[in-house]
This record gives structure tokens, C-alpha cells and sequence, in this order.
């Protein structure tokens, strides 16, 4: 058994027993309409969430739009004017840099609410400029963020002990600031999470890791009992929270979905692993490298030029069960700052537990792929990307030989 596996089956245990604390049972998955007032199974989804992630509370939601969304709730319920949210990682995932304010006015951002941002570089090698944090660190510095996936960046994802060691860090030069980590994609790809080792508040997504291929929509909010109430503020209104939100027909696939999670999670990283190898041998540089440990699903690769990019992604479209036949193209997806390819050949749209690719069309060219629910599809989708690179005369397959 691969060390993949055992991560798996120790994740698929600590799923399990939570749903046994809490007594989960069919008919939790009924749903609610309306207001949903007294909804049962959303109540026990939290909990089951909130043991899960080792947390004092969790707000679980298909009323979250997008990770992005999640996050901004999580931001703002923390958050109050003349306070300040300092990212220690470096510049924040393209779709939140309007959030923050740090691109466009007048959009609803932090900065248009007189909350301050500010980021702090990382230093070449892809570590925590702490030098940079101590001296960004001040009176006003209410939240330290902490992206830990790569994002569309060439660096590496921070695992939970990187991430235990910055909180730790930032709460000794300042003891009453809060760590707020962006979790999507880490989640079930080790076997514990950041709320587990001191983190304040987490936000990720749904149609991401802890959904399980399953969950239509939606994304989960967990940590700090009091700052869990704060994000549910801000997905609702003030003084309504997490006591309503009607769950109309989701919650049997959101408690299947985190069911199965920690086993998809683990097909997938066997997935990235089998990618990192063979873009090796082709010749290309990714991250991490297939022998390295993991603390996210993204495979990153760098490509010589657009070209193979774009065919790239276009290849793992061609390997889906869903829309095969649609051939991605770059275009302005709202929230970023330049053209996007993306794959997404899936069952839940933009569901990234499930096999997919997309790319900025910016310098240096990187592909960035991630998911895959079973590993056979990922090893296809591989296969089929790169004959799609050598029809398209963008590289060279070598016939093996023995």
C-alpha cells in the first residue's frame, strides 16, 4: 500500500467517525424550503464539519457562490474600518485582488469599507520574508492571510507545519491578531488541517476537495466559534447568521460528498504524481516534483510558449466525459487581470476535485492541473494532452525502447 493510500484510509477514518458522533441519519438529508428555520441536517452538517477540521464551529453553505465568495465572508466578518489584513504569502489569488481593493474602486472592496491591505513579497527561494512581516506587523494589522495553495504562482504550496509555524510566529510579535488561511485544495491532502494547529478562521470551497465530485455548490467557513457567527453576518444579515438558508435538495450530497472526499483527494494525488513524472520525462519543469510530499492538488508546469499551453489544456478537455467536443479558448473570465484557458470538463461546473487545467495567458506560460476522481481518468487525461501536444507538432514523444 502507498504512503497515498494509508493518508487516505487515516482521512476516510476521521470523516467516519464524525458522522458517528453526531448520529447522522437519513433523515438529515431531507432538506429544508423557505426560510429553512430548524433545519436539522444543516445544523448537524456544520458540526460533523467543524469535528472533521478539528474547529470550535463551521457554517457550510450551498448559498456560497464560489471560493471567492466563501473567503470575502470570512474577510469581512473579521474585519472593521480602520483595521488591516496583511497577506504574509505574497499577492492573493487573482479573483480576490478586488475584494481587497488592490485592483478597481467603487466595487464594494475592503479598502472602499476603510480596511487597509497590504502583502508581504516572498523571498526568492518561495519562503516567508519574516524580516518583511515584522516590520509590516503594526497597530492597525487585524488578520494575517495565509494562501496555501500556489495559486497561478511558480512557487510552492505551504503544508499545515509551514502554516503552523507562521501562526505561531505572527502571534507572538502581535498576540491578539487573527491567521486566516485560504485552504482551497488542501483539504484531505494531509491528515490534519491548518484549524487543527492554531489557525483563527478557514474558509475553502465546496466544489473543491471537500465536496467529493458530489456537492453542487457551495463552500464552508470554519474555526473561532465567534468568527464563524461573524462570516455567517455577512452571508445573511446581522443578527440572522447560520439560522436560516433554506437547503432546498443539497445536503445528501454534501454529506456523501465529504464521505468520499478523503478517497477522490487521494486518487487525485495519485493522479498529479503520475503527471509531475511524466512532464519530467518530457522534458518540462513542474511543481512539486513527483517524489516531493503534498499539501495541495495543484500540478504546475511551465511551458516553453502559448502554444503548448493552450494545446495542453485543450488536451484534457478532449479526455472528459463532459463536453469532450468543446474546445477551450483564452478569454477575459470575470476577476482576473488576463486571458484564461480552462478545462472543465465536469459533472459539477468548474468542480476542480474533478479532472481539469487552466492557465493565465501571461509569462512564463504555466499550466496549472488539478482533480481527477479516479486516477484512470487522470492518466487518460495525460495521455490524451500530450498526443494532442505531439499532433500539434508543439513536442516530441520518443518511441520507448527496452
Amino acid at each position: 500500500m502507498t504512503e497515498l493510500d494509508k493518508l487516505a484510509e487515516r482521512n476516510q477514518r476521521k470523516v467516519i467517525r464524525a458522522f458517528q458522533k453526531h448520529h447522522v441519519s437519513d433523515f438529515h438529508f431531507a432538506g429544508s424550503t423557505g426560510y429553512g428555520y430548524n433545519d436539522r441536517g444543516r445544523e448537524v452538517l456544520d458540526l460533523v464539519y467543524a469535528d472533521v477540521f478539528e474547529a470550535e464551529a463551521a457554517l457550510v453553505r450551498p448559498h456560497f457562490a464560489s471560493g471567492t465568495h466563501t473567503i470575502a465572508c470570512a474577510l469581512f466578518g473579521s474585519l472593521r474600518p480602520g483595521d488591516e489584513l496583511l497577506y504574509i504569502t505574497g499577492q492573493p489569488y487573482d479573483t480576490l485582488r478586488k475584494v481587497v481593493g488592490q485592483e478597481g474602486d467603487g466595487a464594494g472592496s475592503l479598502r472602499d469599507f476603510s480596511i487597509g491591505y497590504r502583502e508581504v513579497e516572498l523571498l526568492p527561494d518561495g519562503g516567508i520574508d519574516w524580516e518583511g512581516v515584522e516590520a509590516a506587523i503594526g497597530p492597525r494589522t487585524r488578520v494575517i492571510g495565509i494562501q496555501r495553495s500556489r495559486g497561478y504562482d511558480w512557487r510552492s504550496s505551504f503544508d499545515v507545519a509551514a502554516i503552523a509555524e507562521m501562526t505561531a510566529r505572527v502571534k507572538r510579535i502581535k498576540p491578539d491578531v487573527l491567521v486566516f488561511v485560504d485552504n482551497c485544495y488542501g483539504e484531505f491532502t494531509e491528515e490534519r488541517e491548518p484549524t487543527a494547529c492554531g489557525v483563527d478562521l478557514m474558509a475553502g470551497s465546496l466544489i473543491k476537495n471537500p465536496g467529493g465530485g458530489l456537492a453542487p455548490s457551495g463552500g464552508y467557513i470554519c474555526g473561532r466559534a465567534d468568527l464563524v457567527e461573524q462570516a455567517a453576518y455577512r452571508l445573511t444579515a446581522p443578527g440572522i447568521g447560520g439560522e436560516v438558508g433554506a437547503m432546498l435538495d443539497t445536503l445528501r450530497a454534501t454529506f456523501q460528498g465529504l464521505f468520499l472526499a478523503p478517497h477522490f483527494v487521494g486518487q487525485a494525488l495519485k493522479g498529479a504524481v503520475l503527471a509531475a513524472a511524466m512532464f519530467s520525462a518530457a522534458g518540462f519543469e513542474s511543481r512539486p516534483a513527483w517524489d516531493a510530499p503534498r499539501t495541495d492538488l495543484i500540478q504546475a508546469v511551465r511551458m516553453d510558449n502559448e502554444a503548448q499551453l493552450i494545446a495542453f489544456v485543450q488536451g484534457i478537455q478532449r479526455a472528459a466525459a463532459v463536453d469532450a467536443h468543446v474546445v477551450p479558448e483564452p478569454w477575459a473570465m470575470p476577476g482576473y487581470a488576463h486571458p484564461v484557458i480552462m478545462a472543465a470538463g465536469t459533472f459539477i461546473q468548474g468542480g476542480s476535485l474533478e479532472l481539469s487545467a487552466d492557465a493565465p495567458i501571461r509569462e512564463p506560460y504555466i499550466a496549472y492541473m488539478q482533480g481527477g476522481l479516479t486516477y484512470a481518468h487522470v492518466k487518460f487525461g495525460l495521455l490524451t494532452a500530450f498526443s494532442r501536444l505531439h499532433e500539434s507538432g508543439l513536442i516530441v514523444i520518443k518511441p520507448h525502447t527496452t
